[in-house]
């Protein structure tokens, strides 16, 4: 059987994703798995290893240059890629208009959520089979049961399974050997949560043995973390790819991070990890992870730094994929 998944964005919701794939591939034997995604974040399926192979959509792009003859072209080639072969299956895990756009490009049934339980409900009127699933569910256990009904297996009782490796290829930067993971940045200031703050958890980190590594990835949020760093002393890594980011947060013994999608990526590795939200609910798409994992905050509700050192704390205690922790409190 060949299944096409259809999630395309952004890097968080395509985290969200890998579950379902996991399950998939326990449950259906000989499965073939193709994945739809956003060029930036086609690493992230592809460090499973149930992804047969992954089909970078620059959609971004196209759309903000659509006369453009090299656009069309851009997008001819992706289309002809999706038909090459027939799916038994296109299972769009996204449920936009978008996602039907590109789903339905490819040879196969296109299936996802009914109208009552998918974002935008004029995309159900594309698919030739709809699931009912709630909304009042995380994003991750939407996915693993639009999976199981399209799929028609047994919803598994076992907790999510991301199943990915980062692989052994090195990033293009020297990082130090022991680090905790500091993500100051996110995509509105609404977002944001105070420098001073941060100073004071990567000074906790760095009394631990740990050295902070301040993430970024624009100017504005590059200039946010080499203040953030001269007051902790943390590092600044270079601009990073998506795959040389993911493979320095799989090697960090501690994650904390704004509502974005690389401290859903680090929980995903096995990383204990702490989400810090400031202007979004947590309930529906907080950090999960097999590992110690905390979502705190919310609409209106951003965490005081003693609330968040808290957990930091409760964090440390746990230790558990942290093995600098006890020589450094020894």
């Amino acid at each position: 059987m060949r299944v096409l998944i259809v999630k395309t964005s952004s890097m968080g919701d395509v985290v969200h994703a890998l579950p379902a794939l996991t399950d998939m591939q326990r449950h259906v034997p000989g499965l073939v798995v193709d994945w739809l995604v956003e060029a930036p974040f086609a690493a992230i399926p592809a460090w499973h290893p149930g992804v047969s192979s992954v089909l970078p959509l620059a959609w971004r792009k196209w759309r903000k240059k659509l006369g453009r003859k090299a656009t069309w072209q851009a997008m001819g080639a992706l289309r002809h890629a999706l038909r090459e072969q027939p799916y038994d299956l296109v299972l769009d895990l996204q449920g936009l208009l978008k996602s039907v756009l590109w789903g339905g490009q490819a040879r196969g049934p296109l299936v996802g959520f009914d109208r009552s339980s998918i974002r935008e409900p004029a995309a159900s009127m594309f698919y030739a089979r709809s699931y009912e699933v709630s909304r009042q569910m995380h994003a991750v256990e939407r996915s693993r049961r639009l999976a199981a009904a399209a799929l028609g297996y047994a919803l598994p009782e076992t907790p999510p399974d991301f199943g990915i490796q980062p692989g052994t290829q090195n990033p293009s930067w020297q990082a130090p050997a022991a680090m905790a993971g500091l993500i100051p940045c996110a995509s509105r200031p609404e977002k944001l949560w105070p420098e001073e703050h941060w100073m004071a958890l990567g000074q906790r980190f760095m009394a631990l043995g740990l050295t902070p590594l301040l993430l970024w990835g624009n100017p504005e949020e590059e200039a946010r973390a080499r203040r953030i760093a001269d007051g902790c002393g943390g590092v600044v890594p270079p601009f990073l790819s998506v795959q040389e980011t993911g493979q320095l947060l799989a090697r960090c013994h501690a994650v904390v991070g704004l509502d974005t999608g690389f401290s859903h990526l680090a929980a995903a590795f096995h990383v204990p990890t702490l989400g810090i939200y400031c202007d979004h609910e947590p309930g529906l798409a907080g950090i999960t992870g097999s590992n110690w994992v905390r979502s705190i905050g919310g609409k209106g509700r951003r965490p005081s730094l003693g609330e968040v050192q808290a957990l930091v704390e409760e964090m440390l205690a746990s230790a558990v994929g942290m093995p600098a922790l006890a020589h450094a409190s020894s």
